[in-house]
């Protein structure tokens, strides 16, 4: 199979049928062999109705029902878990992703051998306040942070090589920064492509003020993941040791004043009348506190069974 159209959800009932009518037509344009996975993320509307409806009329159309809302993230990685094509599409279901970028989007991993091509919307047409200033800092961070030279790490409209997504683990609120995750991944050779972004034609956006907070968050997250998960001791075990030594060296340093003092006879106050020792104990404190941190999270590093389980309440294949 050509591609797999991967298309996470929420209450799109009235978006779906123009939709998968619209990739439908650029499959067959192209004489693509595809397959339109759409999972729906606990809607509270008609979506699953109308999903059930799409796959009746068209067997390309299938369908994964979670039994409550799990997020962008979980939709997506139940999406990669049931996909059979060479090339892997990740689009929204609010019709601004245009189906039309498809095939550059596929020549670009099959024939330009990319890893990974990104959409970049150029020009936008959200609201500049709540939507296009926090995405331009926060890709302006994440450019920085990881050395990745593309513009929108956050838009729905990517590509994947198949072995990209059968690498990476997407989960919590990962699916902003999945560019990042390719890489530490190995996948070295990412691009991204101008793509046309439309206007909102049915309901309203999902996202609210919170992604003012959870955007550097999750970028943290995606970092510290990324790079400690698996020796959360190179991280916490080199602060631990760190402080620790500042906070001994720095006992020491009072108990020789001391003893200088009292072997020149020269009155000194008790090490306990100075606020140095107490410093300096609290630090050997937060420095062996780390370490044991760092030590229990090498114990459990990467061993939560629980992290991507999801209810599935239906499927359609």
């Amino acid at each position: 199979m050509n591609i797999s159209v991967v298309i996470p959800l929420f209450n799109e009932e009235e978006s779906l049928p123009e939709l998968a009518g619209w990739i439908k037509k650029v499959m067959d344009s192209n004489q693509f062999t595809y397959e339109i996975i759409l999972v729906d993320d606990g809607s509270t509307d008609r979506s699953w109705q109308v999903i059930e409806e799409l796959n009746a009329a068209n067997p390309h159309v299938k369908g994964i029902k979670f039994q409550r809302n799990y997020g962008k993230s979980a939709a997506l990685y139940s999406g990669f878990e049931s996909t059979k094509g060479d090339v892997v599409i990740t689009m929204d279901a609010d019709l601004q992703d245009s189906p039309e970028e498809i095939p550059e989007m596929y020549r670009m991993i099959t024939e330009d051998k990319f890893d990974l091509v990104s959409g970049w919307k150029k020009k936008r047409y959200d609201p500049i306040l709540s939507k296009n200033i926090p995405s331009k800092f926060y890709n302006w961070i994440a450019r920085r942070a990881t050395g990745i030279k593309i513009h929108d790490f956050n838009c729905g409209l990517k590509a994947y090589r198949r072995q990209v997504i059968k690498s990476i683990e997407v989960y919590g609120e990962m699916h902003r920064y999945i560019p990042i995750l390719a890489k530490w991944a190995g996948f070295k050779k990412i691009g991204e492509k101008v793509v046309q972004h439309q206007e909102r034609k049915y309901g309203v956006t999902k996202f609210g003020v919170e992604r003012f907070i959870r955007g550097p968050l999750d970028l943290l997250s995606v970092i510290f993941i990324s790079r400690f998960s698996k020796k959360p001791m190179h991280l916490f075990g080199v602060l631990g040791t760190l402080v620790f030594l500042i906070g001994f060296i720095a006992t020491l340093v009072v108990g020789v004043n001391k003893l200088i003092a009292l072997s020149h006879h020269v009155p000194a106050p008790k090490v306990t009348d100075t606020p140095y020792f107490f410093l300096a104990l609290t630090a050997m404190i937060i420095g062996t506190q780390l370490f044991l941190a760092g030590f229990i999270g090498e114990l459990v590093s990467r061993n939560s069974a629980e992290r991507n389980k999801y209810l599935v309440e239906k499927v359609l294949d």
